[in-house]
Formats: structure tokens, sequence, C-alpha cells
């Protein structure tokens, strides 16, 4: 009998089905569709779950971080550092705000930003170092502090895989001058379709958000300055409402998998380093010197699997003009990392499942 298929994700409402379908409702029957009430009381509900002073709706997380940057001042010309290994979109972000994207290298047990390699790529022209909680795992707050107080520069966390993460245990996006979220389908907590949001606990950085976000206007029709269009809809703030009480649940549960999964594991794989408990496990991702050949073979068992990232952002033909380095350890990460299913609706078998799979590559067979 041929085994069901393992999605490496599963998008379908579940158990969040009735509250899902009925906050689209209460939208349909309000009649309001943009900047409106449950957009703020989103706000103001994920600005508490993150223990936030201001939470700022937008359109997506690439926005989310662009227009932190701009808030914090980051102007024409202006370097900002980012991590070699995430999604494309933190280094576009960079160039939206007006700013050049500069690649640190990354940690080799957790493929966060190397504190050491960022403090290396700083220049008179530096101005911000965003961070990237990867993967749901917060990067090294502290010594990435200690860098930027000593040479006068902006934190702007990325925090677009790291809902309700913490480090240490302070909530991200409380750390630095705000956090940047993104509420893509497949994130921890997703929405039916794009959003962002920004966090901060300063007032004036919140202030210039909200008119950055629509059009710079200060009054209706009155624009202060340029702005963009990126604002998060009645329909989407409603849905992420709706999901943001249970994802405390949906988060200890992507705990426990994690566990299950490091518990199971063989000494064929390694899975990154777990350093802070605050980890949310946006992925699950672990490394093998034979990366494409395991994931041959999981595909051939009916096991899905991804790769986050393939490729290091020096490398990326959009970037390739801001390349000052090799970045040897993202270089190397990118043709090992693999990323496994792990989300709420994953079960304990489906773990068991997959571990066994890897088990089986390494002994040289794939399972009937």
């Amino acid at each position: 009998m041929t085994p069901q298929t393992v999605p490496f994700i599963d998008l379908r409402p579940g158990e969040d089905d009735a509250v899902v379908r009925a906050a689209i409702a209460r939208v349909l029957a309000s009649g309001w569709f943009v900047l409106g009430p449950e957009v703020e009381a989103f706000e103001a509900e994920f600005a508490g779950a993150s223990a936030a002073a201001h939470a700022v709706g937008v359109g997506n997380g690439t926005d989310a971080i662009a227009l932190l940057l701009r808030a914090v001042g980051v102007k024409d010309g202006d370097e900002v550092i980012v991590p070699a290994l995430t999604a494309g979109y933190t280094a576009m972000a960079v160039l939206l705000a007006g700013g050049t994207p500069v690649f640190a290298d990354v940690d080799p047990e957790t493929l966060t930003i190397d504190p050491a390699s960022c403090e290396a790529a700083i220049t008179r022209r530096t101005a911000a170092i965003v961070p990237v909680h990867l993967y749901g795992q917060s990067a090294k707050l502290p010594a990435l502090h200690a860098i930027a107080g000593r040479h006068s520069l902006a934190i702007v966390e990325d925090c677009c895989q790291a809902h309700l993460a913490t480090c240490a245990g302070t909530p991200v996006g409380t750390h630095g001058a705000g956090g940047a979220f993104s509420f893509y389908p497949t994130k921890n907590l997703g929405a039916l379709g794009d959003g962002g949001a920004v966090i901060t606990n300063d007032a004036s950085i919140a202030a210039r958000i909200r008119r950055l976000r629509n059009g710079g206007q200060f009054n209706r029709y009155v624009h202060e300055e340029a702005g963009v269009n990126s604002r998060l809809d009645e329909l989407q703030a409603a849905v992420l409402r709706a999901r943001l009480q249970m994802l405390p649940r949906w988060t200890t549960r992507r705990r426990a998998l994690a566990g299950t999964y490091r518990r199971l594991l063989t000494a064929s794989v390694q899975p990154l380093q777990h350093r802070d408990e605050g980890h949310v496990y946006h992925l699950f991702v672990i490394r093998s010197s034979e990366r494409d050949a395991l994931q041959a073979h999981l595909s051939a068992s009916r096991i899905e699997t991804l790769i986050h990232y393939p490729i290091p952002l020096m490398d990326q033909p959009a970037f390739k003009r801001w390349r000052r380095n090799d970045c040897t350890v993202a270089a190397q990460a990118t043709r090992e990392i693999l990323s496994l299913p792990l989300h709420h609706r994953l079960t304990d078998t489906d773990v068991e499942r997959i571990c066994v799979g890897i088990d089986a590559f390494e002994k040289g067979h794939i399972l009937a």
C-alpha cells in the first residue's frame, strides 16, 4: 500500500476554521475594508502579545522592514548590514529604504548573523544593522547591541520568522528600534494573503510609520512626505486576530515536535543548534553533507522538504554588485541545509516516519 505524502505544510483551515469564517463574515457585514476597527484592534492585540507599546499594520513583511528603516533615519547612500543567509526580501527592504545592503557572515551553529563578521563590515557610511531571527530563533542580540552602541547604529529586527519568540526572555522586536513581522500564509501567524506589521516602543517611530504606510499623509489629502501605499486590510486583520489567540498553543506544539525530531534523528544529520528557549521553530532545519541525495530520497519516500535558502545573498544576481566578501560559512550552509516539515498540524507519527526515512537513507534503502 502506497503511503500518503507527508506535506511540508498544510494551509487549509483546521481548528481555526469556524473563527476565521466568523471573522471574514464580520468584516463583510461591516462594509469597512481598509484601515478600520479590525486593524486598530489587531494592532493593539499584537502589540500586547509582543510586549510592545505600539504595533502598526502594513502590507507585508518587506514593507515593514523598509518603513522601519526609513523611520529610524536611513537615507540614500547609507549602508545597512544584513546576514548573507536569509530571504532576499531582507536586502530588498534595504534598497526600498534607499540604503545599500552589506552582507555579513553567519554563525555556523545557528546560521543567524555573526556579530564579529557584522562588526568587521562597519564603515563610516553604516547606519543600521538588520539581524534576522532566522527559522524562529533569535540572533545574538546582546552582542549586536554592544556593537551598535560602540558605533552609534540603529538595530532593526527582522522578526518575519519569529512571532512571539524571545531572546533571553525578552520578546524579539523590542530590543532595538523596532521589529518587522510578516504574516505571509506560511508564517507561524499567517494571514490568508500578504500582511505585515511593525512593533516598537518609540511613539515617534510608530507615528511616522503610520504616515508612511498611508502615502505620508498627515491628514487626508495632506502628504507630509512621500510615503507608500502599504496598508494591512480589514479582512486580514480580522483573520489574524482570530489566529493570534491560538498562536501560543500552536507554538507549544511546534516546540514539542522539534523536541521529537531532536530525540529521534540519527547522527547522519545535524539539526541547527537550539541556543535560546525562546525559539519558536518557524522551520526545523538540518544539515547534511549529502543534502541533495537525502532530499531526493525523502521525496521518493513521499516526504516533502524545502531548502531555506539555496543561494546566499551575496551570490544572488540582484545583489552581486554589493558583494564584498565570500561569507564562507553562509555559502557552505546553503549546500547542506534542508528544512523538514514542521507545523502545528503535523503528527508525532509523521515526525517518526520522517526520521525513519532519514535513517533509511543512511542505511542505503528507500522505505517500502
